[in-house]
C-alpha cells in the first residue's frame, strides 16, 4: 500500500499513515510528473494545490481512494472519480468551527470599520468620527446554506443576541425551528438580513446566485460575507453595488479568481475586507483534517469503508451497523442472479423485507447488489462507488421494494433479474454467513460460495442420476447438493457446489439430457 501526499497537510496525520503504508511527500509535484506517476499509488492527499483532474484519474490503475484534507473538492474530478470507482473523501468536520469563527470575524470586522480603522491609526491619523460603526444585536442574520458551517454560524450568532432567518431548501423545517431559525425563501432573506453569510458549495445552480438583482432587493445598510466558494458572489456586481453604496459593506475570503489580479476593482473599496483564503486556516483544524483523512485512508485499507465519502451515499455508523452482516449476501445475491438470468440484463428488482425494510437509508445495500450483478460481466472492477453509473450507462433500471413479511426470519433480500428472455430471482438471509433460501421460486438452502452449478429438470426417476454421471464421467466432484420441487413429478431445480469449475461443453451435454430444459455454471 503506497501513498502519495501532493499537498502540505500536517504532521500529525502522516505519522498516522507511515503506521499502515508507505507514504511518499512530495508537496510540489507538478501536473505532469502526478499523471505520470500516479499509477503507482494506492491513495492521494491533497488539499487545494493539487489538481485530480481526469487525465490524472484515467492513469491511475491502482487508485482507490483521494482525500481531500479539508472541505471544497473544486480541484477534484469527482466525476471521472466515480466512473473508475475511485473514493473521494474530505474532512468536513475539522473545519466547521474554525470557518465559523472567521465568518463572525468578518461580521464584526465590517460592521465595526475594523481593517481601515487600523490602516488608519499605522498611517499616524486619528480618525474617530470616520469609523461610526453598527451593532449586531437585535440586527437579522441571513444565512443561505445551513449545513455544517452555517449551523455554527446561527450558534455564534445567538449569543451576539441575533434574529436569524435561512435559505436552505434541503432543511427540514422542524429542524430550523429547533435552532431557532425562520426557514424561508432566498428572496426574503436578500429583503430583510442586516448581514448575510454565504455557506453553500459552488455549482452550476450556485454560480454567481449573488449578482446584480440580489443586491437590488437587499438593504442599503445590508453587509454580506462569503467564505465559501468564489464565484458564488458575481464580483462585478458586487463592485458596483460597493462603489455606488446600495449596500453597507462586504467581505470576502474566497474569490473567483485566487489570488485576485492586482487590477482587481475590489482592491480599491474601503468599505470591503479581504482576507486570502484563510478561513480554514487555524492550527486545529489543519491537524483535525490531516487526521481525519488519513485514519479515513487507514480504515479503507483495513477493510472498512470510510464515513465521509462524496461519491457514495453518506451513512451513520449505527446503520453501518445494521446493514454490515447484510452485505455479503447483498453482493452474491446480485452475482448469483445476474449469472443465473438469460439474455442481456435490463432490470433488477430488490425487495427488503423485516428488519431491514425499517431502516430508513438502504442505498449501501442496493449498490452492493448491482456491484455483485454487473461484475460478472465487466473486465474492469466495479465497486459501491460506481455500481449504479455502470448500470445506468447500460441501461439497467434499479427497483427497490420493502415488505413488512420476512416469513419468520428476521430479515430476507430478494433480487429478481429480468432480462430480454427471462426472469430469475433469489431470496437470502444471513445466519451467521449469507445463504440463499429460494432460487425462481423453489425453497433450498445453500451457501452461495465457489464453483456453483444450477440445474432445471423435469421432477421424473432417473434425472438427478444422469446429471451426476455426466459430472463424475468428465472428474467434477460434487460437495454439496440441494434440491427443490413444486410438486411431486412436477419441475424441479438442482444446486450444486463443485470441487472445481465445470467446462462449458460438459454445461452443453448436461443441457441435452432428457428432462433437462437448463444448465447454468455460476462462479461465487
Amino acid at each position: 500500500m503506497k501513498v502519495l501526499i501532493a499537498d502540505a497537510i500536517n504532521e500529525k496525520g502522516i505519522e498516522n499513515l507511515k503506521k499502515v503504508a508507505e507514504v511518499v511527500v512530495d508537496t510540489s509535484i507538478t501536473p505532469e510528473k502526478l499523471v505520470n506517476t500516479i499509477n503507482e499509488y494506492d491513495g492521494i492527499v491533497v488539499r487545494s494545490r493539487t489538481k485530480v483532474t481526469r487525465e490524472v484519474i484515467e492513469n491511475a490503475s491502482n487508485l482507490k481512494i483521494i482525500a481531500r484534507a479539508g472541505v471544497g473538492v473544486d480541484n477534484i474530478d469527482l466525476n471521472a472519480a466515480t466512473e473508475k470507482g475511485i473514493m473521494v473523501v474530505n474532512s468536513p468536520e475539522s473545519t466547521s468551527i474554525t470557518v465559523a469563527e472567521h465568518t463572525m470575524g468578518l461580521l464584526l470586522n465590517v460592521a465595526r470599520k475594523i481593517s481601515i480603522a487600523d490602516k488608519s491609526v499605522k498611517s499616524g491619523k486619528w480618525e474617530k468620527k470616520r469609523f461610526m460603526g453598527v451593532e449586531l444585536r437585535k440586527k437579522t442574520l441571513g444565512i443561505i446554506g445551513m449545513g455544517r458551517i452555517g449551523s455554527q454560524v446561527v450558534n455564534r450568532c445567538k449569543a451576539f443576541e441575533m434574529d436569524a432567518m435561512a435559505y436552505d431548501p434541503y432543511l427540514p423545517k422542524e429542524v430550523a425551528k429547533q435552532m431557532g431559525v425562520e426557514l424561508t425563501d432566498l428572496e426574503s432573506v436578500l429583503k430583510n438580513a442586516d448581514f448575510i453569510t454565504i455557506h453553500v458549495p459552488l455549482t452550476p445552480e450556485t454560480k454567481h446566485l449573488i449578482s446584480t438583482d440580489e443586491f437590488e432587493i437587499m438593504k442599503d445598510s445590508a453587509f454580506i460575507a462569503n467564505c465559501a466558494r468564489g464565484g458564488i458572489i458575481d464580483e462585478e456586481a458586487l463592485y458596483v453595488a460597493l462603489s455606488e453604496n446600495k449596500i453597507g459593506g462586504a467581505a470576502l475570503d474566497v474569490y473567483e479568481e485566487e489570488p485576485p489580479a492586482k487590477d482587481s476593482k475590489l482592491l480599491e473599496l474601503d468599505n470591503i475586507v479581504l482576507t486570502p483564503h484563510i478561513a480554514a486556516s487555524t492550527k486545529e483544524a489543519q491537524r483535525d483534517a490531516a487526521i481525519i483523512v488519513a485514519d479515513e485512508i487507514i480504515d479503507l485499507f483495513k477493510g472498512g469503508t470510510p464515513q465521509n465519502v462524496l461519491n457514495m451515499p453518506r451513512i451513520d455508523n449505527n446503520t453501518f451497523q445494521e446493514l454490515s452482516p447484510y452485505l455479503e449476501l447483498a453482493e452474491k445475491l446480485g452475482s448469483f442472479i445476474s449469472q443465473g438470468v438469460n439474455g442481456k440484463l435490463k432490470e433488477i428488482e430488490i425487495i427488503y423485507s423485516g428488519d431491514l425494510a425499517e431502516i430508513d437509508n438502504l442505498e449501501l445495500l442496493t449498490r452492493t447488489v448491482i456491484q455483485g450483478a454487473v461484475n460478472p460481466f465487466l473486465s474492469s472492477p466495479v465497486n459501491t462507488v460506481n455500481a449504479t453509473l455502470v448500470a445506468k450507462n447500460r441501461g439497467i433500471s434499479i427497483t427497490e421494494g420493502r415488505k413488512n413479511n420476512a416469513k419468520g426470519y428476521e430479515s430476507l433480500i430478494k433480487v429478481i433479474a429480468k432480462s430480454d428472455e427471462n426472469t430469475f430471482s433469489a431470496e437470502g438471509t444471513t445466519l451467521h454467513e449469507a445463504r440463499i433460501l429460494k432460487v425462481n421460486g423453489y425453497w433450498v438452502d445453500v451457501v452461495p460460495k465457489g464453483h456453483m452449478f444450477i440445474a432445471k429438470y423435469e421432477d421424473v426417476p432417473g434425472s438427478i442420476g444422469k446429471i451426476g454421471t455426466k459430472l463424475g464421467k468428465h472428474d467434477v466432484n460434487i460437495g454439496i447438493m440441494q434440491v427443490g420441487r413444486d410438486k411431486k413429478g412436477g419441475r424441479a431445480i438442482m444446486i450444486l457446489t463443485l470441487d472445481k469449475e465445470v467446462p462449458n461443453d460438459v454445461v452443453k451435454e448436461i443441457q441435452n439430457l432428457d428432462n433437462v430444459y437448463e444448465a447454468i455454471r455460476l462462479e461465487l
